[in-house]
C-alpha cells in the first residue's frame, strides 16, 4: 500500500474510501475522500485494502525537506506576519487539530502560488485563535510591523483569524502611520477543504501589499466566486457572515478597491496594477505609497468598554463600567437609550469617564440633536460617534485616551478613514 493507491480503510465500524496520501508520521493513515476532505486514521486500529494501485503519482517527500526562497532583486519584499488563524496552517492528522507552524517557507509550502510574486520575510507575533486576541497582542503586532517596515519591507501582510480581524486592523490604523500597504487577510475555510479561500486571499493580499495604497486594508473574497478579492479599509470593515467566504463588507460605501485574481501578469493592462501583477482597481482616493513618514504610537488605554443597549435594559447595565476610563454605547437608531439611563450616564461623565454614542444600525450617522432623548444625552456630556462602527469606536477610544489631550475633539475627527464625510451609501 503506497501513496497514490485508492484504498478502503475500515476503522471503528466506519469505512473510508479514497486516495492514500503521504503522512507526517508512521502511526497515521491519511486518506483523501472523494468530496475533497482529508481524514486521518490510526494505523493500529485500522484495516486497509488496496482497491486500485497507482491511481495518482504522489511523491512522498521527506519530513525534513525545506523549501528554499530565492531572493530576486527585481521583486519587492513583503513581510508575512502571523498572529494565528488557519490561512497558512497545516492539519495534524493524529489529533485533527489545525496548527500554524509558521515562517515564510511554511507559507510558500501552504500557498505555493505566492512564489514569484515577491521576496518574503516571515515572522510570528502570536499563534492564537482570533477570539483570544487582546490589546497586548495589538501592541506587539504594531511594534513588529513598524520594525519590518523600518527594515525595508515594501509591504506587510498580516495573517489573522477572521472573527476579530476588523478590531485588529482598526488598531493598526490608529497606532501606525505607514508609508507602505499593511494588508490583513485570513481564511474562512481551512486548507484541507475543497472550498478553502486561503490561496486566493493570500495571493490577493500580497498583490495589495505591492500596490501604491499605503493604507491598512483587509483583503478577502468579494463574492462566493474565486475571481475577485475586495480591499476594505481597516476602520470601515465588518464581518457580516459567520461562514461565507465573502463575509467582510465595507459599511456605508463600496470597498476601497478590488484585486482581480484571474488577471495574470501577462494580460494585466491597467495602470492600477500591483507592480506588474494582477489588476487592482481602486474606487476612491487613498494614501499613496511613500507620502507618509513611518511612525508608531502604540500606547493604548485598555480600560474601555463597549455596551449595547436593548429594550428593557435598565441603567444597572452600566454598573460594571463604573470608573472606566471610557465607554462606547451602541444605542438605537440615531443614538438613543432609555431615558432611565441618562442620569447614570451623566454620573459616569462627572466621574471622568469618556462616553461615546454609536448606533447599532449597520449604516448611518449618529445625531442626538433630533429627539429629546438625544439632546438630554448631549447635555449629559455624551460624545457623538458620527458614523463610526461601534467596534472601531471602541478601539479608537482606547488609542485617543492614551495619545490625545482632548478626547472629545479627537473622537469626532477622522484619523484613519473611520469617519466618512457624508452618510451616503455607495460613494
Amino acid at each position: 500500500m503506497n501513496p497514490g493507491d485508492r484504498v478502503a480503510v475500515e476503522d471503528g465500524g466506519r469505512t473510508f474510501e479514497g486516495v492514500l496520501l503521504p503522512s507526517s508520521d508512521a502511526e497515521t493513515l491519511v486518506v483523501k475522500l472523494p468530496n475533497g476532505y482529508n481524514v486521518g486514521i490510526d494505523r493500529a486500529t485500522a484495516e486497509a485494502d488496496v482497491l486500485e494501485s497507482d491511481v495518482y503519482d504522489i511523491e512522498p517527500g521527506e519530513a525534513s525537506e525545506e523549501s528554499k526562497i530565492e531572493f530576486d532583486e527585481d521583486l519587492p519584499t513583503i513581510s508575512l506576519i502571523s498572529t494565528g488563524g488557519t490561512i497558512a496552517s497545516t492539519v495534524d492528522y493524529r489529533t485533527g487539530a489545525v496548527t500554524a507552524q509558521f515562517d515564510a517557507e511554511d507559507v510558500l509550502r501552504a500557498v505555493p502560488e505566492l512564489a514569484g510574486l515577491a521576496n518574503y520575510r516571515g515572522r510570528v507575533v502570536a499563534n492564537i485563535l482570533s477570539e483570544n486576541m487582546t490589546p497586548d497582542v495589538w501592541v506587539d503586532l504594531a511594534q513588529a510591523i513598524h520594525e519590518e517596515i523600518e527594515a525595508g519591507a515594501d509591504g506587510v501582510v498580516v495573517m489573522h483569524g477572521t472573527d476579530t480581524m476588523q478590531f485588529t486592523a482598526s488598531a493598526m490604523a490608529f497606532m501606525l502611520e505607514t508609508p507602505v500597504p499593511i494588508v490583513f487577510t485570513g481564511s474562512q475555510r481551512s486548507a484541507d477543504r475543497p472550498s478553502s479561500d486561503n490561496v486566493m486571499n493570500a495571493v490577493c493580499a500580497v498583490e495589495a501589499a505591492k500596490s501604491d495604497a499605503a493604507e491598512v486594508m483587509i483583503a478577502m473574497h468579494a463574492s462566493e466566486s474565486d475571481d475577485t478579492c475586495a480591499l476594505h479599509r481597516g476602520t470601515r470593515a465588518r464581518k457580516n457572515h459567520t461562514s461565507r467566504r465573502d463575509a467582510f463588507e465595507t459599511i456605508g460605501r463600496e470597498p476601497l478597491g478590488e484585486v482581480d485574481y484571474e488577471t495574470s501578469e501577462d494580460d494585466a493592462t491597467s495602470d492600477s496594477r500591483a507592480a506588474d501583477g494582477r489588476e487592482i482597481a481602486f474606487n476612491r482616493a487613498y494614501e499613496e505609497r511613500g507620502d507618509t513618514e513611518l511612525a508608531l504610537r502604540a500606547d493604548l488605554e485598555t480600560d474601555v468598554d463597549l455596551v449595547k443597549f436593548t429594550p428593557g435594559a435598565g441603567p444597572a447595565m452600566l454598573d460594571p463600567v463604573d470608573g472606566s476610563a471610557g465607554v462606547v454605547i451602541e444605542g438605537t437608531g440615531l443614538g438613543h437609550v432609555n431615558t432611565d439611563w441618562i442620569d447614570r450616564i451623566d454620573a459616569l461623565v462627572e466621574d471622568g469617564t469618556t462616553v461615546v454614542m454609536t448606533s447599532q444600525c449597520i449604516d448611518g450617522r449618529v445625531c442626538d440633536r433630533v429627539y429629546d432623548t438625544g439632546r438630554d444625552l448631549l447635555d449629559a456630556g455624551v460624545i457623538e460617534g458620527e458614523d463610526m462602527l461601534p467596534g472601531t469606536a471602541m478601539v479608537k477610544l482606547m488609542w485617543v485616551l492614551a495619545n490625545r489631550d482632548d478626547p472629545a475633539s479627537a473622537m469626532c475627527e477622522p484619523l484613519a478613514g473611520e469617519i466618512t464625510d457624508r452618510s451616503t451609501p455607495w460613494e
